[in-house]
């Protein structure tokens, strides 16, 4: 491969673009799930972690602009500046709390919590819209930047408050991705002031760029089509299966 790319060799590249299709697919189809599929599966292909963190980062940004401004009706400002605040709290104590302690305890904690989570949605009624009371957005938010400066994870509180609130699918995945892409919006930066964002990176994102829209433009055909009942059903077995993952 050229030395512009980050990718070793040719298997690397296509290893990588058959990965980034399925994330980018789940992620537009749901809303979620790009970094557990994606980062999970890279890291084994990859020496160094920080080149699927970044690019993952670099790809996920075209999803996450496309399909906020297509919900941008179903956006609710409000519940997003009180998660975000909580958020913007969260990062910094979950960073101060991994560089001091070992907090395996609490990602047994949080996969447990998913699972039960994920089988009780299971049971209960697909119509959403139950607005939980605004006092527990920034609590919500709190948890999900600890859990982000923890473990680089922080969807899970989002996912579960959206699944309550949001009263249809596309309102759900649009709520959702665009907290994520206000995320992004930071973190760019912060990795381009950091060097984390270099040319090579940047060349090896518009190579797999093909291989992400596909997935994209494929997972928002599938959302178009699945009805609210599985949609619902399908998010809640994916919080099972996120919860056994923080497990192992």
């Amino acid at each position: 491969m050229p030395d512009i790319l980050i990718f070793e060799s040719l298997t690397q590249f296509l290893l990588t673009c058959g990965v980034l299709f399925i994330a980018q697919l789940v992620y537009v189809l749901f809303g979620f799930g790009s970094g557990l599929i994606a980062v999970g599966m890279l890291a084994v292909i990859f020496v160094d972690i920080r080149d699927v963190v970044v690019l993952l980062l670099l790809v996920n940004l075209p999803a996450e602009l496309w399909v906020t401004w297509k919900a941008r009706a179903e956006i609710r400002w409000r519940p997003i500046v009180a998660l975000g605040l909580g958020i913007a709290a969260g990062i910094p104590l979950g960073a101060i709390i991994l560089r001091d302690t070992k907090p395996d305890f609490i990602l047994t904690l949080l996969g447990g919590f998913l699972i039960f989570v994920g089988l009780v949605f299971l049971r209960l009624p697909s119509s959403g819209g139950k607005n939980p009371p605004a006092f527990l957005a920034p609590p919500t938010g709190l948890l999900s930047g600890l859990l982000t400066g923890l473990f680089g994870t922080g969807g899970p509180p989002l996912i579960i408050w959206y699944h309550l609130a949001s009263p249809h699918k596309t309102a759900f995945r649009g709520n959702l991705m665009t907290i994520f892409l206000l995320m992004t919006f930071v973190r760019f930066p912060t990795y381009a002031v950091t060097g984390l964002i270099t040319s090579e990176r940047m060349a090896s994102m518009v190579a797999v760029i093909p291989a992400v829209l596909l997935g994209a433009w494929l997972g928002n055909r599938m959302h178009l089509d699945i009805s609210e009942t599985l949609f619902r059903r399908l998010v809640s077995a994916l919080l099972v299966v996120l919860g056994l993952v923080q497990l192992l």
